[in-house]
């Protein structure tokens, strides 16, 4: 293999003219999809090897040349902006020569390095796994974090009782437990959404090159060299549907998407409720003390504010703008291929890194510290009119109004306008168990 520095350009002048077309935002096609383009040549290469399509000697100096790549080693050699050509042509020639340079002598980018491929079924390949990867080994390990967070709060706070809210006004009685449980579901829910999409994120259009139909590939050379990536991976790396689909439409990452702004708009309710149950100290709800992680403020003393539930509502937003374009991107294909793959690899990648970050902090420095206000949940749900919900049973919906109005008007509490309303006071001390209420069924 050919010997070089960090500082030797290995690319040529197919990636030169390229930089020179797309000076767009300054920033590359996403590390891992680099990498995985490293990978499937890789393989590519050690099956037309066995296939006896490449001279074994060229056959592993490619391979070698390509783990390189898909170890990392090379990032710095992919410096092709990514809103490039919509197939990501580009940068599967940069990958092409960078391998070649590596490789050595009578090593050719196209005729060997992409031997038995296409940018047009190689890049969308290599996004595909790129995306599977990040969900399996970055973002699924980060929500079962979370979920474990959040499921040993409901625990811990399972006795403490609150007012429920709906419409952001008093409801019955609930505990700040249940209201974690329901937390910790909505981030399991999300890992299940994620885990549906992937299967067909792993099916890949690698075998159809240029427009579906396999032109210039044997015919096992898919199959090989998925069999080769799903057990150097350990990820289920699958034939398409059909070689005309998997290559024209990228349902695939736009359905991936659609689970990832899932689990955003789950992150938003959550990181909300956090933030308005800890909002105060003295002028606000205070039911739950969050975890204080820096000033609050450059003018008022000892202000302390909610700055992870506010990270991970920002890092929401930015989730649902990437889906809205990768939707866009989703569009955009026309007759045997999509030409938005380049932009749509970027903005699900991100939106993958943003979610397993957010979700780590929100875990380690958010819930993990979390404290419940007993005092004050309690006295919230003593508070609550709506309890006399629990009166409809006993003596009707219009008499318990009656005294949920005296009561609102006189400021006094519902026990007491009710025992002067006649009601008998052992069916008072039974609908006004304010824990019962929260869990009527025990």
């Amino acid at each position: 293999m050919a010997e070089t520095t960090e500082s030797t350009q290995l690319w040529g002048g197919e990636t030169e003219k390229a930089v020179a077309n797309f000076p767009v935002s300054g920033e590359p096609i996403p590390a891992p999809v680099v990498r995985w383009l490293g990978r499937v040549k890789a393989a590519a290469a050690r099956v037309n090897g066995e296939l006896g399509l490449l001279d074994a000697d060229v056959a592993e100096r490619i391979a070698a040349a390509a783990d390189r790549v898909a170890a990392g080693e090379y990032d710095d050699q992919f410096p092709i902006d990514v809103f490039q050509t919509g197939s990501g042509t580009s940068s599967n020639t940069n990958a092409n020569e960078v391998i070649a340079s590596l490789a050595g002598d009578g090593v050719h980018p196209n005729d060997h390095v992409n031997m038995g491929q296409s940018s047009n079924d190689v890049f969308p390949s290599a996004v595909h796994l790129a995306a599977l990867g990040e969900l399996a080994q970055d973002l699924l390990p980060a929500l079962d974090l979370l979920a474990a967070s959040l499921e040993r709060k409901a625990l811990e706070f399972d006795d403490v009782v609150k007012s429920g809210r709906t419409h952001l006004m008093d409801a019955v009685p609930v505990t700040l437990g249940q209201e974690f449980a329901g937390y910790a579901a909505q981030v399991r829910q999300g890992v299940a959404r994620v885990e549906d999409a992937m299967p067909r994120l792993g099916q890949i259009p690698l075998g159809g090159t240029a427009t579906g139909t396999g032109l210039n590939t044997h015919p096992e050379f898919a199959a090989r060299v998925r069999e080769q990536l799903a057990r150097d991976t350990g990820l289920t790396v699958s034939a398409p549907a059909d070689h005309f689909e998997a290559q024209a439409a990228r349902d695939g990452l736009v359905e991936a998407s659609g689970a990832l702004k899932v689990v955003a708009v789950s992150l938003t309710k959550i990181a909300n409720d956090l933030r308005l149950m800890g909002s105060g100290p003295r002028a606000g709800l205070a039911e739950i003390y969050l975890p204080e992680l820096q000033k609050g403020s450059s003018i008022m003393p000892g202000k302390v504010n909610p700055v992870i539930p506010e990270v991970v509502t920002q890092v929401a937003a930015q989730v649902v703008g990437n889906d809205a374009a990768i939707t866009v991107g989703g569009l955009q294909g026309h007759f045997e291929l999509n030409v938005f793959i380049p932009m749509m690899a970027r903005n699900l990648l991100d939106s993958i890194r943003l979610l397993a970050s957010a979700s780590r902090l929100l875990a380690e420095k958010c819930v993990d510290g979390t404290e419940a206000n007993r005092e004050q949940c309690e006295r919230y749900a003593e508070l609550t009119l709506s309890a006399a919900t629990a009166l409809n049973p006993h003596i009707g919906y219009d008499k318990a109004t009656e005294i949920v109005k005296e009561a609102s008007a006189s400021g006094r509490s519902l026990r007491d306008v009710a025992r002067d309303a006649g009601v008998d006071e052992e069916i008072l001390d039974q609908a006004l168990d304010y824990r019962g209420m929260a869990k009527p069924h025990g």
